[in-house]
């Protein structure tokens, strides 16, 4: 369900969430196998699973050749996450005054 403004009403989840749970999860690859097959440290990985870090452009290019999924599905991803979250402060701010 959307709000008026087009934002989700409920919590989306986080990209890197989703990669732990929808792709590491189902390959058993653990966070530092998957750091080096990204290209990436593994506490970059570990802050984006953890939901620290915000799924960037390169990232979502990385993953996408990494594990098939396309890098408008992680942008998107999180986009939804911070669409939700800039909307649930603004209605916090509405509701402060």
């Amino acid at each position: 369900m959307l709000s008026p403004a087009g934002v989700p009403t409920r919590a989306p989840v986080h990209p890197g969430r989703f990669l732990q749970r929808q792709v590491l999860g189902p390959l058993a690859m653990s966070q530092s196998q998957a750091a080096r097959v990204l290209g990436v440290s593994r506490r970059r990985l570990h802050e984006l699973v953890q939901g620290q870090r915000a799924m960037s452009a390169d990232t979502a290019i990385r993953c996408a050749l990494a594990f098939g999924l396309p890098a408008s599905h992680w942008l998107a991803l999180q986009s939804r996450y911070d669409s939700f979250h800039a909307w649930k402060q603004l209605r916090r701010g509405q509701a402060a005054r």
